[in-house]
């Protein structure tokens, strides 16, 4: 059966692979929206190449010019742009893929109708993971990670998840674990950009640079898994070809290896449970030789420790966290705070936040309103000392 797609976030870096991937399938999967930011010369090449009957973009008048040069075209925009695409009818799957947490009300509606959410989108769950939960199950909704550590997880948790002890995410550790005697405090954009093994969006380069992206990993698993703090640990993997492994109460141990491509979880989230032939290179072990895992530093990463901090909080810790972290990398990369500059500031927004249950969607959006003007306040103070 063909399974029609929507893509959120289709210019973006797992954008781009999701396209690549219905281009290898074309005849698994029809297109049936897209949705843009700001890049809408790539998204009229989408447009070209696939003929989708309807997309979506940020602003009104990128919406105008689409309409002008596709007069066929059923042309969306804004918040309420993604949540008309997501509820298009006949869709069969919805791949998440918008950064930060622009896309969360169309994901909600996009559990509520029941579609196959294929999540890329960690800060979704960090900012609002109980509620999106809990709307899963109250819709049946699947939920299937696109994340390489994520994907690899969900594939070897196929048992019972009593039978589970620990799940260990593996970190590629970005450009600065190894040297341990390098100054943090005085790294560059430039060095923090230059990422070892993928390739990948500015915030989310950085975030790997500072392992943030892990630590909202670690809360992103806590979620989707239904574990506790303790049963999640992460290892540093330089490599990338360990996506992730589980430990199991009998102390077996399952791992889920391939390439790090992202086409694979990609094509994994949209078929599960089959597996089909795609077009990812075939992992050739023995041109490998080995393979390296270290343990992280929590002094020069506080990042990780700072995520079991939130889970230990609960209520609205993930969107206080996600967000800082958000304001935090903008202000590194415009070159106003330092690299070590992002720790401080998170931790100091988790210091000062106002503990509050999350009942809505709404809460989450105040909260994360809240917390970005807190941030800015706080960052703009320090930097004008």
């Amino acid at each position: 059966m063909v399974k029609s797609i929507v893509v959120l976030g289709c210019t973006g870096s797992v954008g781009r692979s999701t396209m690549a991937v219905l281009r290898e399938n074309r005849e698994r999967f029809r297109l049936l929206g897209l949705a843009a930011g700001d890049n809408t010369r790539l998204l009229e090449q989408q447009i070209a190449e696939f003929a989708p009957p309807a997309v979506s973009v940020k602003g009104e008048k990128a919406a105008r010019e689409l309409r002008e040069r596709f007069p066929r075209l059923h042309v969306l925009h804004g918040a309420a742009g993604l949540e008309e695409l997501v509820s298009l009818p006949g869709c069969d799957c919805v791949v998440a893929a918008i950064n930060g947490t622009d896309g969360m009300a169309a994901a909600f509606q996009a559990i509520r109708l029941k579609r196959r959410l294929c999540l890329a989108n960690k800060e979704t769950l960090v900012a609002a993971g109980e509620l999106i939960c809990r709307e899963a199950a109250a819709y049946g909704t699947e939920i299937v990670p696109i994340d390489s550590e994520q994907s690899a997880i969900f594939q070897c948790l196929q048992g019972p998840s009593r039978h589970v002890h620990r799940v260990i995410l593996t970190a590629s550790g970005g450009p600065f674990f190894k040297n341990s005697e390098l100054d943090l405090a005085t790294i560059t954009v430039k060095e923090a950009l230059a990422h070892p093994t993928w390739s990948m969006g500015r915030k989310i380069t950085i975030d790997s640079a500072t392992l943030m992206n892990k630590a909202l990993e670690i809360i992103e698993t806590r979620h989707l898994f239904h574990l506790q703090p303790e049963q999640i640990d992460v290892v540093i993997h330089p490599q990338s070809v360990v996506h992730s492994l589980v430990e199991f109460i009998d102390a077996s141990v399952l791992a889920q290896l391939a390439v790090p491509d992202m086409r694979l979880p990609i094509l994994y989230s949209l078929t599960h449970p089959e597996r089909v032939a795609g077009a990812c290179p075939r992992l050739d072990l023995p041109a490998l030789q080995r393979l390296d895992f270290f343990a992280v530093d929590p002094r020069r990463f506080p990042s990780i420790p700072l995520a079991y901090s939130v889970l230990r909080q609960g209520q609205n810790a993930g969107a206080v966290f996600n967000t800082a972290n958000e304001v935090a990398v903008d202000y590194f990369l415009s070159g106003r705070i330092g690299f070590t500059a992002i720790f401080s500031v998170v931790e100091r927004m988790l210091e000062r936040m106002e503990p509050r249950t999350l009942r809505s969607l709404e809460d989450v959006l105040e909260t994360i309103a809240v917390t970005r003007r807190r941030t800015i306040a706080h960052i703009e103070k320090e930097v004008s000392q």
